[in-house]
């Protein structure tokens, strides 16, 4: 099954929580002052997770500029986390023990893998993900990774009070927002078809 606790879904509330990052800082969940996307993502070193990442940080600064604080959360122990995350501009959260994946309904599914939507993505990732480990600007991931290899991701919009305003639900490993639909997101906040929209998308 692809959740184990129901869906978090837009009104829903978050609780306020204080997340510790790899680099040691501390995140506050919900933020009292901007949007949070709060991603879920799979593994360390991650190919498709990284193939997707590196188009956050090309826009990093547009993200910010929309009021939005990016939290990145993975499936993998600290030590394990650490090196891959060390060029990130924005905040990296380790969850071994899967506690926030599952408060927020986000579990595995051999669809991550399986799902024909998926195949040219890992092909594109692992490429790119070779070049780069060649270059020096990643790292190889575990062989075996800590919580496996079908993850699925999900993002979240909380908005300072803790409400969800937008949720997605990937049913494929590379099933995720992309920047633009993130900053169209952000810019229906004062609407009432937010809501809609991201029931839509799932």
């Amino acid at each position: 099954m692809r959740r184990s606790r129901g869906p978090v879904e837009p009104g829903s509330l978050v609780d306020e929580r204080g997340l510790t990052a790899v680099s040691g800082d501390q995140v506050a969940v919900p933020d009292p002052e901007r949007l949070i996307h709060l991603q879920f993502r799979r593994f360390a070193g991650c190919p498709v997770c990284n193939l997707h990442l590196r188009s956050v940080v090309r826009r990093h600064r547009e993200v910010e500029a929309a009021g939005v604080r990016e939290v990145v959360v993975f499936h993998s122990p600290t030590e394990e986390l650490a090196p891959h995350a060390t060029d990130l501009p924005f905040a990296v959260v380790a969850d071994p023990a899967r506690r926030l994946y599952a408060e927020f309904g986000v579990e595995r599914s051999p669809r991550a893998l399986l799902s024909p939507r998926a195949w040219g993505p890992i092909v594109r990732a692992v490429l790119s993900g070779a070049r780069n480990v060649v270059r020096g600007r990643e790292h190889l991931p575990s062989a075996g990774p800590h919580g496996g290899r079908l993850g699925l991701p999900a993002d979240f919009l909380i908005a300072p009070d803790g409400r969800v305003l937008a949720a997605k639900y990937g049913e494929h490993v590379y099933d995720q927002w992309s920047v633009d639909e993130l900053l169209e997101l952000v810019a229906l906040t004062d609407t009432r078809t937010i809501g809609r929209t991201a029931e839509g998308e799932r």
